[in-house]
């Protein structure tokens, strides 16, 4: 049923000025070069990596726009929601729509970290499901991210909503991720479940998916490309020469303390890579610094990228 979804997304990030605003060329040319990679199905915009917590409406909108645009009819975006109220994410869900997206990613608000009830998750997704026609993915959060992670009844409760099409799964631990995908598999079996812990990518691969929407491809899509395709065609060296070049390069984003400079990490990379032309962040996450470039300067030396 959803089966035009799966296959590899870049999560991009948002090229911001020294002033903390939408570099709206960089942005379009960030965009357009990650989508025409051979293999690369679509984008997953306004998720994490694109700052959505720091966004404004207007400019979330804007960015689906400068997305479509960009790509015209080549590549499928998916827009993350990501907000607190129910009501807010329904009117972000619409507005994702109107300006060309081809599906929602609903992220779990970050208050949610506190316990809440499985009832608040359902209505959440049930404002988003009533405001929009499109297919909503489901983001199953870290195991480190407490509460915000769906437990297994809870995620089988979210998969009887209708028009669920993706589970992004970033439990970031494979033995979760493969409780997941069986819990998928058994009850939703049309449901295409995406795998998205960056340095893991290799070992869920292998365990079973329908593709990822995964950062790290933003920065190296055609090596993500590379691994899925080596392990669906069962080419095991392949799969782990491709693993070689992710691995260094996630560890040093994703891996290191603090995970939540990811964002900057990913944006330092693009910067020394010459692709975007600042690596300014939006207040309060300050960009990286001397040490921090250094250490994701190495980290691109060891995964054979050159500047």
């Amino acid at each position: 049923m959803y089966e035009q979804f799966a296959g590899i997304y870049a999560s991009t990030i948002v090229p911001m000025d020294a002033n903390e605003q939408i570099d709206r060329k960089a942005l379009a040319r960030h965009m357009a070069n990650v989508a025409s990679t051979r293999g690369i199905r679509g984008l997953l915009i306004n998720g994490h990596a694109g700052e959505n917590g720091t966004l404004t409406a207007e400019e979330k909108r804007l960015v689906v726009e400068i997305a479509r645009e960009a790509v015209g009819g080549s590549a499928i975006l998916i827009s993350g929601v990501n907000a607190e109220a129910s009501a807010q994410a329904a009117a972000d869900a619409a507005t994702a729509k109107a300006a060309g997206a081809d599906a929602l990613l609903v992220f779990p608000p970050f208050s949610w970290a506190l316990p809440q009830s499985p009832e608040v998750a359902i209505a959440h997704h049930r404002a988003v499901l009533a405001a929009t026609s499109l297919p909503i993915m489901l983001y199953q959060a870290s195991i480190g991210a407490g509460s915000l992670a769906y437990s297994p009844d809870t995620l089988k409760r979210l998969l009887t909503l209708g028009r669920i099409a993706a589970i992004k799964d970033g439990s970031w631990e494979t033995s979760r991720y493969e409780a997941n995908y069986r819990l998928v598999t058994r009850c939703a079996p049309e449901v295409l479940m995406m795998p998205s812990g960056d340095e893991h990518l290799l070992t869920t691969f292998i365990i079973g998916g329908r593709g990822s929407q995964v950062s790290i491809a933003a920065i190296i899509p055609e090596t993500v490309v590379s691994l899925h395709d080596a392990v669906a065609r069962g080419d095991l060296a392949a799969a782990r020469s491709a693993h070689q070049q992710i691995y260094p390069l996630a560890k040093a984003i994703y891996g290191t303390a603090p995970a939540s400079r990811a964002t900057a990490r990913i944006k330092t990379c693009l910067h020394i890579l010459g692709r975007i032309p600042t690596a300014t962040m939006r207040a309060p996450v300050p960009s990286s610094d001397k040490e921090e470039i250094a250490m994701l300067e190495d980290a691109l030396h060891e995964a054979g990228i050159a500047a």
